[in-house]
């Protein structure tokens, strides 16, 4: 059976899973370009698009 490609494809990682501020990601579609900003800490997680100053979606191509 062929492996599946990852959709997601993490581009920065900072912090731990070990202290209380958590691990902070941008994830990057790899289908659509729009970059994600995930943070999980604990039991708790967040996920939301990175939006520039003008409050535009960031997309890389």
């Amino acid at each position: 059976m062929a492996k599946k490609e990852e959709r997601f494809e993490v581009t920065f990682r900072d912090g731990s899973q070990l202290k209380a501020e958590g691990v902070r990601q941008i994830l990057v579609d790899k289908e659509t370009g729009v970059n994600y900003l995930c943070w999980k800490s604990g039991y708790g997680a967040a996920i939301t698009p990175l939006l520039d100053s003008e409050g535009k979606i960031i997309v890389t191509r």
